[in-house]
């Protein structure tokens, strides 16, 4: 058997949101495998697909730029709320965001060694110079940049004063594109999708999801042959929640955002597609230090 320790517990608890004794008992039986325990739970109904839950907490912002063909979406991280509210932050991080556009770094570590335009220092030395003012630490965490073909749009939407950000790429027309990409955009804020197109699912989530679905078909009691067909039902489900394109519009929910794209290209005269997208959550896969009552918690749980 193997050892279950406090930071195991603590860990599989804020990826799925699970109760400290339900975490346990799963890793128990797992014995300590952190991937099987986490379907323990999904298939005992403890935690939900694909999302972390629970103690995200990491402030700052997520900012855009888009700029012709060009955009960028980023996320610039602080200590506090307060400070990520602060109007001198977040021109900061709309100007690295600005500064990314121009930008070819394909990392932050490249990003941080280059000039800032206008300017003998560095990014990352610009970066000191705004800890300094504000007195609180500062990172730019993690940022996409798209540049997009003569005949596809870019949009971004940033909701929630900086706390999701998404940005899209729609092919087709880039005269109407971008207003349909924004669309589509204020959807994935709201929607979360995993991916674009079924065709874009791992085989690892397929695998995983089937295993689920048929362990919960099974738990009813159903002959094999209707099992087959709950599982193929509850796939068809997954589908429609984890693919972009099969979900349903949020802006008219009898409608696929697929049907959405349709629609506005037959207004439209052209055929539109989304090629790509990106959606950041604020301080998704942070930790905050917790205090010594949840540490506590924890190493009880795990006696």
């Amino acid at each position: 058997m193997a050892q279950i320790t406090a930071a195991m517990v603590k860990e599989l608890r804020e990826q799925t949101g699970a109760g400290m004794m339900d975490v346990k008992n799963a890793l128990v039986e797992a014995n300590g495998d952190m991937e099987e325990a986490r379907k323990v739970l999904r298939k005992k109904g403890l935690a939900t697909a694909g999302k972390k839950a629970g103690r995200v907490t990491a402030e700052g912002a997520v900012q855009s730029h888009v700029e012709d063909n060009v955009g960028v979406l980023v996320e610039v991280n602080c200590e506090t709320d307060f400070v990520g509210r602060n109007e001198n932050f977040r021109n900061f991080a709309t100007e690295v965001a600005k500064v990314i556009t121009k930008s070819k770094a394909n990392s932050v570590d490249e990003l941080n060694s280059e000039k800032w335009p206008g300017s003998q220092d560095t990014v990352a030395q610009k970066t000191q110079e705004m800890i300094g003012s504000i007195k609180e630490n500062i990172a730019i965490r993690r940022f996409t940049r798209y540049e997009a073909a003569a005949t596809a749009a870019i949009a971004s939407y940033i909701h929630a004063g900086g706390k999701i950000g998404v940005m899209a790429e729609l092919a087709g027309d880039s005269t109407h594109g971008r207003e349909v990409a924004k669309e589509v955009a204020m959807h994935i804020a709201a929607s979360d999708p995993r991916f674009l197109r079924r065709e874009d699912v791992t085989e690892k989530d397929l695998d995983t999801e089937r295993e689920i679905a048929r362990d919960q078909a099974r738990q009813s009691g159903k002959p094999e042959n209707i099992i087959e067909k709950m599982v193929s039902g509850k796939m068809e489900k997954f589908y429609g929640e984890a693919c972009l394109l099969e979900q349903p519009y949020i802006k008219g929910d009898k409608q696929t955002v697929a049907q959405y794209l349709q629609a506005a290209g037959k207004e439209r005269g052209c055929t539109f597609v989304v090629t790509r997208f990106v959606r950041y959550k604020l301080g998704e896969g942070i930790e905050k230090p917790q205090g010594p009552d949840f540490a506590a918690e924890v190493a009880a749980a795990v006696q």
